[in-house]
C-alpha cells in the first residue's frame, strides 16, 4: 500500500549524530518500542522504495521493529519473492497488498480477495487460507506504482485491497495522493487485525504511530512549511541521514 510521503522534507533538522535515535530519527520524533516485539503469525515484508528511505514521518521502520516477523527491502526491483525476503519462501502461500480501489462486498470487511482482474472473489474466505505472509509497498503513489511494475512476481500472489473505514490518521501531516490512501503502517494494521482475528495486534502497531503524529505536531511540522516537497532535512555533513 502506498504510503504518504513523509515530513522529512518539511522541516530542517539541525542535528549531529549524538542528537540522532538509533532509529536515525531526531529524538523529539523518536517512538522505539519499549518492550518484546508484537507477535504475528503472518509475516509482513515492505517493499521499500529508495527515496521513502529518510522520511522523518515514513511508517516502514515501525511496523519492522514491531512486529516479530516483518521485514524491510529498500530496492527497486527484486528477482522474486525469496530474494526480497531474504530467505526461501512458498509464493503460492503469500498475498500482496494491491494498489487499486475496490468497492468491498456487502459484509466484508476492510481486507478484500481480488481476482487477478482485480474485482473481488465470491470466497473471500477461501482466497485466505494457508496465508502466511503479506507484501506492502512503501512510498509515495507514483513510486509503489513503480514497486509494482518493476516486479512482475508481485503479480503472481494473491492479491488484496484495503476498503479503509476512515480517513489516514496522518491528516494534514501529508499530502493526499487519493482519498482513500493510508500509510503502510496503517494498511499493516488494517490487514493483520483482519486475518488474525487480534485487535491488539492493531494497536500495537498503531500506538507508535499516533504518537509520532502528536510528537509530530508538538515540533510544528505541518504540510508545506518549509522546503520545498523533495528536500531532504539539513543534517551535517559528517552526520547520517534518518532512514526511517
Amino acid at each position: 500500500m502506498a504510503a504518504a510521503r513523509g515530513l522529512g522534507p518539511v522541516l530542517r533538522y539541525n542535528v549531529v549524530v549524538s542528537d540522532l535515535c538509533p532509529c536515525a530519527r531526531p529524538k523529539a520524533l523518536c517512538v522505539c518500542p519499549e518492550g518484546p516485539p508484537l507477535a504475528n503469525a503472518t509475516a509482513v515484508l515492505v517493499l521499500q522504495h529508495p527515496q521513502e528511505q529518510d522520511k522523518l514521518l515514513g511508517t516502514a521502520g515501525i511496523v519492522a521493529r514491531r512486529l516479530a516477523r516483518a521485514r524491510v527491502a529498500v530496492g527497486l526491483s527484486w528477482r522474486g519473492l525469496a530474494q526480497a525476503w531474504g530467505d526461501a519462501v512458498e509464493p503460492a502461500t503469500w498475498g500482496v497488498l494491491y494498489l487499486g480501489s475496490v468497492r468491498a462486498p456487502a459484509g466484508a470487511g476492510p481486507l478484500v480477495a481480488l481476482s487477478r482482474g482485480g474485482t473481488p472473489l465470491a470466497d473471500q474466505g477461501g482466497a485466505r487460507e494457508g496465508l502466511q505472509g503479506l507484501v506492502a509497498l512503501d512510498g509515495s503513489w507514483s513510486q509503489a506504482k513503480a514497486l509494482w511494475w518493476r516486479n512482475p512476481w508481485l503479480s503472481r500472489l494473491r492479491r488484496f485491497a484495503l476498503v479503509p473505514a476512515a480517513p489516514s490518521l496522518y491528516g494534514e501531516l501529508r499530502r493526499e495522493a487519493r482519498d482513500d490512501a493510508v500509510s503502510t503502517l496503517e494498511a499493516v494494521a488494517m490487514a493483520l487485525v483482519e486475518l488474525e482475528r487480534d485487535p491488539a495486534l492493531g494497536e500495537g502497531l498503531m500506538a507508535p504511530f499516533r504518537d509520532l503524529l502528536a510528537r509530530a505536531r508538538a515540533q510544528g511540522l505541518r504540510h508545506g512549511a518549509g522546503p520545498g516537497p523533495n528536500r531532504r532535512p539539513n543534517v551535517r555533513r559528517r552526520d547520517r541521514r534518518s532512514r526511517l
